[in-house]
């Protein structure tokens, strides 16, 4: 079952667009980290700069992985409620 819930993660299932209040706010933060990336690499010269880039990759790799650690965790208990929900102790629906 990972894999589809990997496929939905990644974008591959597209049940439905939803329109989320937070995506506005996420673009601001996004746009503001992406400025302060660009301000920062500016001021940086040879090694330092590479030491930073490879750690923005690093950390990019990390907050993906962890995002979609998070994604399927936290699908997987919205699928132990509904499951808690609909069949009771006994197994009867």
């Amino acid at each position: 079952m990972s894999n589809f819930i990997e496929e939905f993660y990644y974008g591959n299932i597209e049940p439905q667009e939803l329109n989320s209040e937070l995506s506005g706010t996420l673009k601001k933060k996004q746009s503001r980290l992406t400025e302060k990336e660009e301000q920062l690499t500016a001021k940086l010269n040879g090694e330092e700069k590479e030491l930073f880039l490879n750690y923005v990759s690093a950390y990019t790799e990390f907050s993906s992985l962890s995002n979609e650690d998070s994604f399927i965790s936290g699908f997987r208990l919205g699928a132990k409620f509904t499951y808690d929900t609909f069949i009771d102790m006994k197994g009867r629906i």
